[in-house]
This record gives C-alpha cells, structure tokens and sequence, in this order.
C-alpha cells in the first residue's frame, strides 16, 4: 500500500470532516501489522496486563479469522488525542474508508454526554495509563511471583463488568457512624395537647451513635467493595482491582453505545467519501464496496441473521432520522442518548419490518423458529444484552463482624437465573481473594433458590 497517498488521503478526508461539521480531538493514526491488530482486539488495549484468558481469547479470535468470520479493519481508542490502528495490509481503499469511519467515532466520543462523563473521570490519556498499570502488575509478578498475582487477576477480570455505572469512579469511603434520625416535628394535634396545662414536652434525649453497616445498602460495585474491604489484601492486590475498574469504567460508554456509535461512524464513513471529490473513481467504487460489506445485515450469501450488525442497525437508523428530521436534530440525539434511549426511541414497527427484525427462540431438538415481531419484543431482545454491562444483577448485601461475606443476585431484576458452575468458578475465584467465607444466594434457570458457599483460604504461597 501506498503510505505517502494514504498520509495525503488522510489530511484531506480530515479537512473535509472539519467543513462538514463534524467535531473531534486530535485522531493519531499508525499503520501496524494484521497480528498486533489481532493483541489490540483481543487485549482490548495495545499494552494491559498480562494474563491467561487473554491467550484463550486469542485463539478463539485465530479460529474465527481463519474462518473468515472475522475481520478486523481499525481499533480507535477516544481520548485527547484519540489513537486509531489501521492494518497495513489493507487496501489503500479499505483504508480511506477506515479513516472517515474513524472521524465519526470520534466526533461521538468528543460530543456524546456518557463518553464525556466517563472520560472525565477515567482520564483521555488511557493508552499511557495502562501501559503504567501493566507496568505495576509486573513489578509485582517479580516480587510475588505469578500464581499470587495471576489469583488476584483471576478474580479481578471475572469480576470486570461489575462496577456500579451510575456512581463514581473516584468515590469517598463509607461514612463511620449511622446517621441519626432526626426528631419528627410535632404534629398539630400534638402541639396542642403539649400545650395544655399541666402538660409538658418530655425532655429530649441524644440518640446513642452507633457504627454504620457495611456496605450502608446493597453495593453492586464488587471491585470497589473489594478492593476497600477485602480484610487481608496487600496494597499492590487492591492496586490490581482499582485497575480493572477504572478500566472497565473508560470501556463501559464505548459498550453502552456500540449501535449508535458504530452507526454514526458509518453514516459518516460513507457521507465522507461520497462527498470526497478528490478520490480516484476506482479508489471510490473499492472504498464504497468495503462499506456496503460492513452495514449489510447478514455474512456471506445468507438472506437472514439471527443476530444484529450494529453498524447495519445503527447506519439505518441514523440515515432515517437525518433524513426525516436534519443533522441538527441528529446531532442532538448523538449527544443526549445511550443504546437504550436510541433503540426505545427511533427503532419503530415500521423499520423493523424493513429492516426484517424479529425475536427467535432455539429448541433443544435443534430447529430455530420466528417467535415474535413485535416491536416492543424486538427491542429488549436487542437491549438485553446490555443490561448492567452485560452481567448478572449481583450486589454485596452484608458483611459479618468475622470477615464473612454475603451476595445476593437480583433475579428479579435481572429476569434470568444464574449459570451455576459458572458462578461456581467465579465463586472460587472470588474466595481465594476475600480469604473468608463467600455466600451466594441466586437462583438457577428454572428459578429455583440455590446457595453457593465458598470457604476462603489462604492466600497462595502463605
């Protein structure tokens, strides 16, 4: 490929984005080769720490590239200034295309609220910030060794997307004491009484203080409880949980958003090089073929999906309400919604049925059928997923005087019952770090109540 045109190609598209009017930090673009593509994706950064599942996920990731079910043309990570990996193998065209796309993710990540807030809080810099993290974690495999260090990871990375999305990052501890409720004022008939003759208000008597409870209400963030309370963690183990979930808090927008950001990239993706003047006529039909194979519904020759292209779902929903409403209303949307909002909101009967949308059940014999296609059906089918970041509702309920914890599954809230030996394993995982007794209390597929007890033991080596 040709990096001087590209470079060239790159300025361009860029200025014309900027007459467009879209709104963007700094894109810092590199050209890296297919397999640090492939550790980027899997990773989910170019540098994190190290650790064992990534190795499973990258293999899996191999398989289905092999299969040719898997491509991966960029990695933008938002930030000030924000990072884009391209592959050098790709075509000069691929690679334009990949340019515009980048551009509209990262004028959402500039202008949508939950990227701002979150960036806020998690830092713009995160590439630097986790090169720092991994370089912590192996001080401490040189000082610890790995099997106390790859525990912690264990617990902390199967505990990732449980973070509480709706408080802070950076959150003060419990209070210490209770707070004590305030005296209820008089009521008008009691005012009265007080005031007959003879009678008086008995004499106010302070409230005893008393310790507060631990957590105060149900706390569903399980790495920040953790990290504060866990009673025997060494500072460089509650390091490597702070880490996981500060990460987890700069991921989370990029999860909560994914249709209309992938979508709104690729409205622009697809405005930009229509509308790039100075493209080749042969580089144009290329860059326009690779979009139509990245919003089309379903892979390969099939006529019908069982699962959702974010970027087909988000590209028709964008192209609709700009077209029906304007860019400014577009632009609105863009920056006040999530997911949730976007779907609830703009995904009607009417786009279903063109977009052929439809909520399916597999039976254990094998045989896939059409259960529903109402709209309100399709849309939690396609929001379900994303609840609570994708994770089980699970919230720390008590803490006893001994160092014994307790956790409740919302099931209710969450509507579904829990994959027993996979809360099994995390269970495990969790009571290797607490050290104490861990309950579970959950229930399973049929909403039967299950109890899942972990002893604790010792830390490992100790």
């Amino acid at each position: 490929m040709n990096e001087e045109a590209l470079e060239q190609y790159v300025a361009r598209i860029e200025a014309l984005a900027l007459e467009l009017g879209l709104d963007f930090y700094p894109v810092d673009f590199e050209l890296v080769p297919n397999s640090f593509m492939m550790e980027i994706a899997v990773y989910g950064l170019p540098i994190r720490m190290r650790h064992w599942s990534f190795g499973v996920r990258y293999i899996h990731q191999l398989v289905r590239q092999k299969m040719g079910n898997s491509r991966i043309f960029e990695v933008m990570f938002p930030g000030d200034p924000c990072h884009a990996y391209m592959v050098d193998s790709n075509s000069l065209a691929e690679n334009a295309l990949v340019t515009a796309h980048v551009l509209g993710h990262a004028d959402f990540a500039k202008n949508n609220q939950l990227f701002t807030r979150f960036a806020a809080m998690a830092g713009s810099q995160i590439l630097e910030q986790s090169a720092a993290r991994a370089h912590r974690i192996e001080t401490a495999l040189a000082l610890h060794g790995q099997e106390r260090v790859e525990a912690v990871l264990d617990a902390a990375l199967a505990l990732e997307p449980h973070i509480d999305v709706n408080s802070a990052l950076h959150r003060p501890p419990y209070p210490a004491m209770a707070a004590v409720p305030s005296e209820e004022a008089p009521g008008p008939f009691r005012s009265r009484y007080q005031d007959l003759p003879g009678e008086k208000a008995a004499p106010a008597q302070a409230a005893a203080p008393r310790r507060a409870a631990i957590p105060p209400q149900a706390e569903y963030d399980l790495l920040w409880f953790i990290a504060q309370h866990a009673p025997e963690l060494d500072d460089w183990e509650r390091d490597i949980f702070l880490a996981v979930r500060e990460e987890a808090f700069y991921f989370y927008p990029v999860f909560a958003c994914q249709i209309m950001n992938e979508g709104w990239a690729s409205y622009w993706h697809a405005r930009l090089l229509r509308e790039a003047s100075f493209l080749p006529d042969d580089l144009y039909v290329s860059a326009i073929k690779s979009h139509s194979d990245v919003v089309r519904p379903y892979a390969a020759e099939r006529q019908l999906a069982l699962s959702v292209n974010p970027y087909h779902l988000g590209f028709c929903l964008w192209e609709r309400i700009i077209e029906r409403d304007g860019i400014a209303a577009a632009r609105r949307i863009c920056r006040e919604e999530d997911d949730f909002g976007f779907i609830r909101n703009y995904l009607d009967q009417e786009m279903a049925e063109r977009l052929d949308l439809f909520v399916y059940e597999s039976r254990k014999d094998g045989e896939t059928r059409i259960v529903n296609r109402d709209i309100h059906a399709i849309r939690e089918a396609i929001l379900a997923p994303k609840y609570n970041y994708g994770a089980p509702c699970i919230a720390v309920s008590q803490l006893h005087e001994d160092g014994s914890l307790v956790l409740k599954h919302d099931h209710q809230r969450d509507g579904r019952g829990l994959e027993l030996s996979q809360a099994e394993r995390v269970m495990e995982y969790v009571g290797r770090v607490w050290r104490r007794p861990v309950t579970l209390h959950t229930v399973d597929f049929r909403g039967l109540a299950r109890t899942i007890t972990h002893k604790g033991q010792p830390e490992p080596g100790a």
